[in-house]
Order: structure tokens, then C-alpha cells, then sequence
């Protein structure tokens, strides 16, 4: 307990003068803390930064974003990744909507209702929205944790996660304080404490309460049981034009990217006799190959290994929608793992 509160003193100390400029930081609101929290979710800040003030300029008010259609909605969401943060982003700001009258909700039991919100996120909004005693502990709080509290158990298990969120609940402060510790912990773990190499333990704030500094044993912490290997997908994908206008789908498959556009495509390394043969199938006439070339994609869990077949053809076909390039570029959200192909 007395090392907690002593973390807690010194990073209320640390964080005014050493935090970063971020977008989402300069005007402080629930909504704007809502969305920054989502995008952060699996991705770096320098990638949010940009999508975050693109998706603000257009969507600056939980109204606007709930009006929104789905299709636009993804659009400013492309190559962003995880694609279902965006859905839930929009199922969230429509309950809001209906049921708060517009107005984000200020209670933690009715934030971690709304859909997509979880207890890092809740715990997040809340406290740095709200000033709720309300811990958010991610990779980077437990990171931080198991450093200075000498900590060996797995920071991947669950009951870690929990006990740290117990603990740091006993001391958790309210109002502004609750603003600023939260924000530091996150800091702290993203700048100084960090997750790859040595941690920067000569301006770290905690480097004298620190049982890893004192022990030199900073690398050896935080402990990961090993993760499962990704599981590896072959695909054949069709980049098919008729004049301008390119054929894309809507991926029906319910693994990642379902409910995105996509180039149509295939499980399996088809080779070009079944590939042809496929789309004579759905329609085509007339098909002239244009080049074939091997690219890898890797998810989180998930890494495709992909043959690309291109194809010039006479006429649209199947049940394809045909766009131009223009129009796939300003109106049809393209997941990188199938944009990278653009221009064709």
C-alpha cells in the first residue's frame, strides 16, 4: 500500500511537465476521450493521430457520429484496422443517443454497457472523463506494476490483471487527480517504462521505489507465457477490371475483416486454370491475364499468405460491385490487406 501511494505522488508530479501533445488531450470531453480510447485500442498513438482529427473534423458530436452510415462511417475508418471498434463506435453513439438523450453517460456501470466498451476502456473514460476512482490497467499499467513491484506472474492471465485493478482501487484518487493518474500510467508505460529493449530507468520518476531498477533485473519483467502461433491462410485474390471500374465485394467470411469490401477472393492457393475457371463460372468473358504476384499480410492472430491474379475482362460481371478507382479511393472503405493493390 505505502509503495502504491508513493507511485501515485510522484507520477501526479511527473506527468504535467513530461507528457506528450496529442490531439485528444488539448480539449478534454467524454466523447472526444471515448473515440481516442477505441483508436488507441491494439494501435500505436503516431498511427491514431491523424485518423483521430479526420474523424473529429467530421464527426465532432456523438449526434453526428450516430447519424452516420455505416459505409461513411468505415470510410474514415480505413486502414485503421479492426473494424468492429467502428461498428460498435456507432451501435454506442445511437444508444447514447436514444437512451441518454445525446449526453455520454457519467456513471462506470452505465459506460461498460455500451457496446464495445470494456473494463480498460470504461475504467478509462471514467476517470479521465469523469475523475472516478476507476483504474485502467492495460499493457502498459501492468508493465509498469510488475517492474516496480518485482513482480513474476503472467501478465497475460486474467486474475493478474484483476488483482493489479484491486490493488491500485484501495488508493485511486478522485476528481482531477483520477484525470492525471490515469494519463500517467499510460505515459509512463508508452515513453519510459517501455515494452521492447531497455526501459529508460534514468528519467524514469519511480527508478528509486523500483525493486527491478534496484535489482537490475528490469528486462526480465513483465512475464508472458508464450501466445499461440498465428494461424497462416492461403488466398487467391481476383484484381478484376472491365474498362475503368473494378470489381470489390463485401467479405462475407466471419473471421477478421467480415462486412469489409474486399477484392474478390478465395481460400486456397487456386493456381490460374481454377482461377479462370472460377470466374467464367461467375460470368466472365473474355478474360485476359494481366499479372500474378505473391504478398503476405499479417493480423493479430492471423497471417494470410496471398496469390494476387489480375485480370482485364470486356464487360462487369457476377455479383460484383463494379467502382472506379476514384470512386473505391473517396467512397468504399478498403482494408489495407487488400488497398495495398490500389493503383492496379
Amino acid at each position: 500500500m505505502e509503495r502504491l501511494n508513493q507511485i501515485i505522488e510522484k507520477l501526479l508530479q511527473w506527468y504535467p511537465a513530461h507528457c506528450r501533445e496529442l490531439p485528444w488531450r488539448k480539449t478534454v470531453t467524454p466523447y472526444r476521450v471515448w473515440v481516442s480510447e477505441i483508436m488507441l485500442q491494439q494501435t500505436r498513438v503516431e498511427a491514431v493521430r491523424g485518423y483521430f482529427e479526420r474523424f473529429i473534423s467530421r464527426f465532432p458530436t456523438i449526434q453526428s457520429l450516430a447519424k452516420a452510415s455505416e459505409e461513411e462511417l468505415m470510410k474514415y475508418w480505413e486502414g485503421l484496422g479492426y473494424y468492429s471498434r467502428a461498428r460498435n463506435l456507432l451501435k454506442a453513439a445511437r444508444v447514447i443517443v436514444e437512451k441518454f438523450s445525446g449526453e455520454f453517460p457519467s456513471r462506470y456501470e452505465e459506460i461498460i454497457a455500451l457496446p464495445g466498451i470494456g473494463t480498460y476502456t470504461a475504467g478509462a473514460i471514467a476517470s479521465i472523463a469523469f475523475g472516478l476512482p476507476t483504474p485502467a490497467v492495460d499493457g502498459n499499467v501492468l508493465r509498469v506494476y510488475s517492474r516496480v513491484f518485482a513482480d513474476d506472474r503472467d501478465v497475460l492471465s486474467e486474475r493478474t490483471k484483476k488483482d493489479v485493478i484491486n490493488a491500485l482501487q484501495g488508493v485511486y484518487p478522485t476528481g482531477k487527480s483520477a484525470t492525471i493518474l490515469t494519463q500517467s500510467l499510460m505515459e509512463l508505460g508508452a515513453i519510459v517504462c517501455v515494452p521492447n529493449g531497455q526501459p529508460h530507468c534514468d528519467i524514469c520518476p519511480l527508478a528509486q521505489i523500483c525493486l527491478s531498477n534496484q535489482r537490475g533485473e528490469q528486462t526480465l519483467r513483465p512475464n508472458r507465457k508464450e501466445k499461440n502461433a498465428r494461424k497462416v491462410y492461403n488466398l487467391s485474390v481476383f484484381l478484376l477490371k472491365a474498362g475503368n471500374k473494378i470489381a470489390v465485394e463485401k467479405r462475407q467470411d466471419h473471421g477478421v475483416l467480415f462486412g469489409q469490401y474486399q477484392f474478390p477472393c478465395l481460400y486456397g492457393d487456386l493456381g490460374i486454370d481454377n482461377c479462370v475457371e472460377y470466374l467464367v463460372k461467375q460470368g466472365a468473358k473474355h478474360l485476359s491475364p494481366l499479372y500474378e504476384k505473391n504478398e503476405t499480410h499479417v493480423f493479430t492472430h492471423v497471417l494470410w499468405n496471398m496469390k494476387v491474379f489480375a485480370f482485364t475482362c470486356d464487360q462487369p460481371f457476377g455479383s460484383f460491385r463494379w467502382a472506379t478507382e476514384e470512386e473505391i479511393q473517396k467512397q468504399i472503405a478498403l482494408p489495407s490487406a487488400f488497398r495495398k493493390f490500389l493503383p492496379l
